[in-house]
Formats: structure tokens, C-alpha cells, sequence
């Protein structure tokens, strides 16, 4: 894929997931994202299963070199500096008041170069009563409304993904693009700011919409119930997902699809009102007309019958079905201490081309010397 920000500089002090999924979706674009660390441990994430190389790590830092520096110490600070100079963009996600401390707040870093874009990540704002909170995912879907609609209101359990984590990176890599956009006319940096509980709220902002335009409070059964998904168990025990909308013709073909053609002549599935005021109803009348065929089976008639549908997949499944592997979904690469590195591409391209390359992410402090040693001969030659 064409690499749309090479020739952007970032330097990402991120720990755990909101930075560092920020930085690696502009490492993914071109950008060479440089990932600041503290020595000998490094990001937190680093050790989750041992060591200092856990999936966990590897998820957000592909397309990225390390280097470790302390900005506690004098030495270190200076060094950071320097970097800081020629970059283009920074990066944290520390709680407020922590950049301060360890010397890397944006006034001091505008300061040293008045052209950066500077982005801060917090759990919830930078000031107001809960900002010292500490803040983790789940906190953050609970505190916006949004996991509420991922409970079974029988039996809460938190699942899923961390998806406010991730939501979050997101947001602030938009909002640093948007700047970069803006300092191309104006040459001047801009403060980039988004907390975990603002982008977690805008995320659920269908949620929101509904209370605020018609005092309507959803739950985690709205949705579905409205866009008529479903899921069901088949024969061989794995599970078949519909979405079958509001068009009639999907309903239609749904009847031929499981031989009953009266089907919707039935009072719950007289019509799409009918069929979300009884979606208990409809789903009990279908659970056991898909429990009587395999999943294989039924994916083949309901292709047929271009009814909207999908087997409920595992990774393996995902990436060995044919249109993964005609897309290339799967990317890989070797790093030379580590080994084979496998991950998922990015899923944008640029004039049809697509990012079928990839860096595996960096060892500790794996680009000290090559860093330090590019920005003396940049700084020689200027």
C-alpha cells in the first residue's frame, strides 16, 4: 500500500492499548512511529505472559521501532529532546499530571518545537472530578453506557474485547491526522486531547440518540431485536448468525430456505413490527429447524438464496475461508531475534493497492543505536 504519511515522524510514549493502538495505526499509513520506553522493562504489556514479547504487546506495536529512554535522567532527557526537535507528532497516554513530572508535558515539548502535534490520552479528561480516576476498559464501557448494552441482564459478565481501549486509539489517531491536515497550511502544532470516556460515549452514540431525540433508554436486546439478528445452534453444534433486516425479500427467502413456505402467515412473522414484538417467539420457532442441519449445509442453501448470513467463526476459520485468503487478510514477516511474526493487514488501500507488508514489533530498546545515530547525521547535515 501506498504509504500515505511517510515522511511523518512520531514518537509514542503509549503503554498498554489507547497510545499504542493510536501509533500503530499511523506506523500502518507510513508514518515511522518511533516507541519511547523505559529500560529493561519497557511497556507494561511487554510481560503479560512472561518475558518481554507477549501477544499482547505484539497486537499494537507492529511497524515500529524501540528505543529506551528514561526523561528522569538528565542524559536521557536531553537525548528525548533532540528527538523531539524533528518529530512530527507525540503520543501518551498517561494519567494527567504524569507528563508533567517526567518532563514531557505538551507546553515544554511545543516549546521545543512549536510545530508537533502533541496527543494526549487520558482515562477521563484532563480535568473535572473523575480526572485522577484511574481508568481500564472496563471502566470506560461502563462509565460511557456502552457495556450495558453487552450484558445478559440475567447473569452480567463482562465479554468481549477490550473495545474502549482500542475505540480509543482510533479517535486519537483521526484527531492527529486532522491536525497534521490543518499544519500543512498553517505550520503550526496543535493539542490533541481525548480521554477513553469521551470516545467511549461518541462510540455509543446511537445509544445516546435514541434517549435524547425520544426518551427511549436501549438495552443489550435493542438492537438485534430491531435489525433482526440472530443466532442459532446447528446440528454439528456450531453457530449460524443472521441479520435479516427489514427487506421483505430476505424474510421470503428465508421461508424457502427452511421448506416452510406459510411461514410468514404466521401472526409473528406477519411483518417486520410483528417480528420484533415477538423476537422470543420467532427465534424459538427457528432454533429447532436449524438444530436439524449442519452449519455447511446451511450456509449453502442460505448462499443460494442470498439470505444475509455467516458461520459464527473461529481465527482458524476465519483466515482459511476464501475470500481471507483472496483478500490477504493474513500478513507475516520474520523478525531476526524473535522469529516468525503473523498479524492481520491493515484494512485500508490506496488506489486499489493493499498493506501486504508488514514490520514485526521491535524488541526492547531494539533501535537505540540506529535512532540515535540517523538524528546525529540529520543534525550534522542541517
Amino acid at each position: 500500500m501506498a504509504q500515505v504519511l511517510n515522511g511523518v515522524t512520531v514518537l509514542e510514549m503509549g503503554t498498554f492499548i489507547t497510545g499504542p493502538a493510536a501509533g500503530m495505526l499511523l506506523a500502518d499509513l507510513g508514518a515511522d512511529v518511533i516507541k519511547v520506553e523505559q529500560p529493561e522493562t519497557g511497556d507494561p504489556f511487554r510481560a503479560f505472559k512472561g518475558g518481554l514479547y507477549s501477544p499482547h504487546f505484539q497486537t499494537y506495536n507492529r511497524n515500529k521501532r524501540s528505543i529506551t529512554l528514561d526523561t528522569r535522567q538528565k542524559g536521557d532527557l536531553a537525548r528525548f529532546d533532540d528527538l523531539i526537535s524533528g518529530a512530527d507528532v507525540f503520543i501518551q497516554n498517561f494519567r494527567p499530571g504524569v507528563a508533567e513530572k517526567i518532563g514531557v508535558d505538551a507546553k515544554r515539548l511545543q516549546t521545543i518545537n512549536p510545530a508537533l502535534i502533541y496527543c494526549s490520552i487520558s482515562g477521563f479528561g484532563p480535568d473535572g472530578p473523575d480526572r485522577d480516576r484511574p481508568a481500564f476498559d472496563t471502566v470506560a464501557q461502563a462509565a460511557s453506557g456502552f457495556l450495558r448494552l453487552l450484558l445478559n441482564p440475567k447473569s452480567p459478565r463482562v465479554v468481549g474485547p477490550a473495545i474502549g481501549d482500542a475505540v480509543t486509539g482510533f479517535y486519537a489517531a483521526l484527531g492527529v491526522l486532522a491536525a497534521l491536515h490543518e499544519r500543512n497550511a498553517t505550520g503550526k502544532g496543535r493539542l490533541v486531547e481525548t480521554s477513553m470516556f469521551e470516545a467511549m460515549c461518541h462510540f455509543n452514540l446511537d445509544d445516546f440518540t435514541h434517549y435524547l431525540s425520544a426518551g427511549e433508554e436501549m438495552g443489550p436486546y435493542s438492537r438485534p431485536n430491531v435489525s433482526q439478528s440472530y443466532v442459532f445452534a446447528c446440528r454439528d453444534g456450531l453457530w449460524l448468525a443472521l441479520h435479516m433486516s427489514s427487506p421483505p425479500k430476505f424474510w421470503e427467502n428465508l421461508a424457502e430456505a427452511v421448506g416452510e413456505l406459510g411461514m410468514l402467515k404466521r401472526p409473528e412473522f406477519a411483518d417486520r413490527a410483528a417480528r420484533i414484538a415477538n423476537y422470543d417467539k420467532v427465534r424459538d420457532h427457528l432454533a429447532p429447524i436449524f438444530a436439524a442441519r449442519t452449519r455447511g449445509e446451511w450456509c449453502a442453501t442460505l448462499t443460494a438464496l442470498e439470505v444475509p448470513h455467516a458461520p459464527v467463526r473461529t481465527p482458524e476459520e476465519v483466515l482459511a475461508s476464501e475470500q481471507a485468503r483472496h483478500l490477504g487478510i493474513e500478513v507475516e514477516a520474520t523478525h531476526p531475534i524473535m522469529g516468525r511474526f503473523r498479524t492481520i493487514r491493515s484494512p485500508l488501500s490506496v488506489d486499489g493497492e493493499r498493506a501486504m507488508r508488514v514490520t514485526p514489533p521491535p524488541v526492547l530498546g531494539e533501535h537505540n543505536d540506529e535512532i540515535l545515530d540517523q538524528h546525529r547525521q540529520i543534525s550534522a547535515a542541517e
